[in-house]
């Protein structure tokens, strides 16, 4: 399976959860999918500055990602300046 294609699943995974951050004022957005299978994205507006931004990384996020698309070695969060 191309980059790509597991680009469009990832993306596909986080529309799933993306309403639930959005509900709090959030949204994310998926920046890359590495040669090794890493998803990087950057948490937007409220979710940026949560002080429980690193519980919806883990809980949420990765594991929406990892649990719809197992390919995905790991899920980093890019923080913008």
């Amino acid at each position: 399976m191309s980059r790509d294609q597991i680009f469009k699943r990832v993306e596909d995974s986080l529309n799933v959860i993306r309403p639930y951050l959005e509900a709090d004022g959030g949204n994310i957005q998926l920046i890359e999918v590495t040669e090794d299978y890493t998803a990087k994205v950057e948490l937007l507006g409220a979710c940026s500055q949560c002080s429980k931004s690193h519980m919806t990384m883990k809980a949420g996020v990765e594991g929406a990602i990892r649990s719809a698309v197992p390919e995905i070695r790991s899920v980093v969060a890019i923080i913008s300046n």
